[in-house]
């Protein structure tokens, strides 16, 4: 059973946990959980995928429940007309606020994408954050004595695969726990001494026009417990440092 975060009689949204894909997928063929299936078991009616949030990346997930709704919500992913917050610890003190604009190459998955053109210009990528705190730790990862995280809300204004991962890659700051983009040495010094496993990236507020009465809703998730769960060891160890104004 995925937690409801929102439902009426066009729109459901549930939390996602982390490592669960949205839909079949080529990608992971032996996979057999989809929370496209379990939201539609769970409510015993059909649901209509709507945008897509990465297997590892944890939070809120919104689909429709009819093709009439859906063919009016997908646009307005597409377009930038739904505003979506996400929340990281990334690798050392990330700036107190920026905006990332650096055109991304489109990614193709060998499988998935074997047919797609590999010719495509790179498009416009942009990505908002703030850094919420800072945290540093008596935990040597060379070449340092020490590490340092951030915790940081980023706000992407375009859509692209892999956008918030990369762009944060991009500023040296990567998410913790990414395998492709990240930082090896703090990734493994997470999982030894910490037992954080996974990605440390949620969706946590999704703001929308609602597709049929257009009301203003705002749907939030529930807290990542695995990132809470870091964050509130290292609150109560006083490894928090001041956070820039």
């Amino acid at each position: 059973m995925l937690p409801i975060l929102y439902q009426d009689d066009d729109l459901i949204a549930v939390h996602k946990p982390a490592g669960l894909l949205v839909h079949r997928s080529l990608i992971d063929k032996y996979e057999t959980r989809f929370a496209m299936q379990m939201v539609r078991d769970q409510i015993n009616q059909y649901v209509y995928t709507v945008h897509r949030l990465d297997k590892p990346t944890s939070g809120v997930l919104l689909f429709a429940l009819s093709s009439d709704v859906a063919r009016v919500l997908s646009p307005m992913f597409a377009q930038g007309q739904v505003q979506k917050t996400y929340q990281a610890i990334v690798r050392g003190f990330s700036p107190h606020s920026g905006c990332i604009e650096h055109a991304l190459k489109e990614k193709l998955d060998a499988i998935a994408d074997k047919k797609a053109r590999t010719d495509k210009a790179p498009q416009d990528a942009v990505s908002e954050y703030t850094t919420l705190a800072r945290f540093e730790l008596p935990y040597p990862v060379r070449p340092y004595n020490s590490a340092r995280y951030s915790l940081v809300e980023l706000y992407p204004r375009t859509g692209r695969k892999h956008q918030l991962r990369r762009h944060m890659a991009h500023i040296n700051h990567p998410i913790i726990g990414d395998a492709n983009h990240g930082d090896g040495k703090h990734n493994a010094m997470l999982r030894t001494e910490f037992d954080f496993q996974g990605l440390a990236l949620t969706a946590c507020e999704v703001v929308l026009n609602h597709p049929v009465t257009g009301e203003k809703l705002v749907i939030k998730s529930e807290s990542e417990p695995r990132m809470q769960r870091l964050l509130t060891l290292w609150r109560e160890n006083n490894w928090e440092c001041e956070c820039p104004k």
